[in-house]
């Protein structure tokens, strides 16, 4: 008996090459290009752990959990950190970034998150970048959830390391993640004793063993299942082109904070500014009295399809996210997350207007604004 998922021929060097390739285009790089492995976490810690050390000063700015993360794998490696906290509902500005290294003209390393699925707001990493250039420092990017959604740019934008996973906007796998790496990123690697070497979270390996091999023997057996399915998001997002894709994220984004302010109840969107707001996921915070996890947990019990969240930790009570990306990032989708939450509302007595909701969907839809 044959299977399609499991009698494939073994992926190639040149194959695996040529799908690097692809997502190098789609992040429109010059850069060296790694699909590693596993879940975006891998190289995320790995790109964190070769380059910084005890003589590391790092920028942590935290937008949402994600650079929490970062700031303890930092001081894990012995760097001296600074953390630029701004509240989730918010972004960073260039101009606080530019205060932070007046305040601390020994930063050398800045670490960033540019879109925060979690709470569901993205930093304007262009003007960072600006920013992070004059100073001088590695820029470190997570992209992960960005990617697909809006533009990830490393070379015009600076980035030394820009991590992407295509688990969200681009529809695909979590078993395999990818990270661009400047030139300046693998001297700083080279030159770091405490680098990882004959490591799963060693980039100098694929450097040394992949890289400067001409890409011609791979290190070890590929997950050849997670590239193929990587592959087949990069074609699909291909054929409807990047623009398109990145589009209809952001009207995703923009109808849901319309429906979700037309329809009432006390519901609103957590990130007060829209220009503050990701394409990738939205979040809204509900009114005094109700408690996100039970409503999503409602909605969800109704219809398992939902693309719904409760926030995490902390934020459990009073936030909801509409995951809108990838194959959810369409009008239906959004309706139906909007009704499943507005009868929810309405359960508890208070006053909602699903078909006001509804219209205001659909029109952004069709205007795109």
């Amino acid at each position: 008996m044959t299977h399609p998922f499991l009698d494939l021929p073994p992926l190639s060097a040149a194959h695996f090459a040529a799908i690097e390739d692809r997502v190098a285009r789609l992040m429109d790089t010059r850069q060296d290009v790694v699909i590693m492995q596993g879940e975006a976490l891998l190289p995320l810690e790995g790109a964190i752990r070769a380059t910084a050390g005890p003589g590391t000063t790092a920028l942590n700015v935290i937008t949402g959990p994600y650079g929490q993360t970062f700031g303890n794998w930092l001081r894990d490696c012995g760097a001296t950190v600074i953390d630029l906290a701004v509240p989730f509902h918010t972004a960073v500005t260039a101009e606080e970034i530019r205060s932070a290294f007046a305040a601390h003209p020994e930063i050398d390393f800045v670490s960033l998150v540019h879109a925060e699925a979690a709470t569901g707001n993205t930093n304007p990493v262009a003007e960072i970048g600006e920013a992070v250039r004059e100073q001088g420092a590695l820029f470190y990017l997570d992209a992960v959830a960005s990617v697909g959604a809006e533009p990830v740019l490393p070379d015009a934008w600076g980035v030394d390391l820009c991590v992407i996973g295509a688990q969200k906007a681009m529809g695909g796998p979590a078993g395999v993640s990818a990270v661009s790496v400047s030139e300046r990123a693998w001297a700083r690697m080279a030159a770091n004793p405490r680098a990882p070497r004959r490591s799963y979270l060693s980039l100098l390996d694929w450097k040394e063993r992949w890289i400067d091999g001409g890409r011609r023997v791979l290190p070890h057996a590929p997950a050849q299942l997670e590239m193929l399915a990587l592959e087949a998001c990069l074609e699909r997002i291909e054929a409807d082109g990047p623009e398109t894709v990145m589009a209809r994220h952001r009207t995703a984004a923009l109808a849901t904070r319309a429906g979700a302010v037309a329809l009432g109840g006390g519901l609103e969107p957590y990130v007060y500014e829209e220009a503050d707001a990701a394409p990738v996921a939205t979040t809204l915070r509900v009114p005094p009295g109700v408690v996100a996890s039970e409503l999503v947990a409602g909605a969800l019990a109704g219809d398992g399809t939902l693309p719904l969240a409760a926030g995490g930790g902390a934020l459990a009570g009073e936030m909801i996210r509409v995951n809108h990306y990838g194959t959810d990032a369409t009008v239906g989708a959004v309706q139906s997350s909007l009704a499943a939450i507005g009868a929810g509302l309405a359960k508890q007595g208070l006053s909602v207007d699903l078909e006001a909701a509804r219209q205001s969907v659909e029109s952004v839809w069709v205007t795109g604004s």
